[in-house]
């Protein structure tokens, strides 16, 4: 067996990461082996230095690749070659002392509680099946935080109405209990009930299906929140995951502390969570300002 074979083994058997993941390590691996093929008359990864390597970032940058992407496929390097130090292949790795291309920060921003309250409580949203469904996972995504492919994957049993909670299978296949708030369990009933009604199920063990009975896919719930969200958003990115964003920009301007959004987002560290509070900084300084006597003087 190759080690970049191995590797992937590694990654999907002991490390739970998916199958998408692998793939996607996989074929870094490949995109350098092809390199090292073609500038170096090698594809041994084992004996590979780190002139190399910067040779490949050099090709990939002027090849117009952006830092980010160029970060992914060294983050891709440095997993293997921290896999070849563990199976004691190799005695150290050739990126020990890389530093990551400088990235421009992304601002996340979220959507207001005016434009969450615009969607929920006053669009028309379409009778039947479709329309409750619809509602349902905006409001789900709004209230619990769940990621687009967590939403995607629940399953009939992952929904405990008599408890008010549901059981998502997050990264690494991490499970997590959210809480339902009430309003979430009476749209959840009025789903069920349309849900018998559909003609004929295919995926039947899936909690969220399209009019014809199959699970939903990604670009499906992408479009269905960008199209909502267009007549009461001016944003330039309307998706799941700035619904995530909100859900925890909220919470934190409401008085929620850090590990408690950390916990329900399913976060592995505090350093994730810590993203989300750029926003709700904004909003304590505008209580501070109101309420510190050294700002009234």
């Amino acid at each position: 067996m190759t080690y970049p074979k191995a590797f992937q083994e590694y990654l999907q058997l002991e490390k739970n990461y998916s199958l998408h993941t692998v793939n996607a390590y996989g074929n870094d691996l490949i995109f350098f082996q092809e390199f090292l093929k073609s500038n170096f008359d090698t594809e041994k990864l084992e004996e590979v230095n780190y002139s190399m390597i910067r040779s490949w970032i050099v090709s990939m940058v002027d090849a117009g690749v952006s830092n980010s992407s160029v970060n992914r496929k060294i983050s891709s390097l440095k997993s293997f070659y921290k896999f070849l130090l563990k199976i004691k292949v190799i005695e150290s790795s050739p990126l020990l002392k890389h530093k990551s291309l400088k990235t421009p920060k992304k601002l996340q921003i979220p959507f207001s509680e005016n434009e969450l309250d615009m969607v929920l409580n006053n669009l028309k949203f379409p009778d039947g099946f479709d329309g409750i469904r619809d509602k349902l996972i905006i409001d789900l995504f709004y209230t619990t935080g769940i990621r687009r492919t967590e939403l995607i994957g629940l399953k009939m049993q992952n929904i405990d109405l008599q408890n008010r909670t549901l059981k998502v299978l997050g990264k690494r296949n991490k499970e997590r209990i959210l809480p339902i708030v009430p309003v979430i369990a009476v749209q959840i009933e009025k789903y069920l009930a349309e849900r018998t009604k559909l003609l004929s199920i295919k995926d039947s063990d899936y909690f969220f299906l399209l009019l014809k009975g199959v699970k939903l896919n990604d670009s499906f719930v992408y479009r269905l929140i960008n199209y909502y969200f267009s007549d009461v958003s001016e944003k330039v990115k309307k998706s799941p995951h700035i619904l995530r964003h909100t859900f925890a920009t909220h919470l934190l301007n409401n008085g929620a502390d850090l590990n408690s959004v950390k916990e329900l987002l399913g976060h592995a560290s505090l350093a994730s969570t810590q993203v989300y509070t750029h926003s709700s900084l904004s909003e304590l300084k505008k209580i501070y300002g109101q309420a510190h006597p050294r700002n009234k003087k």
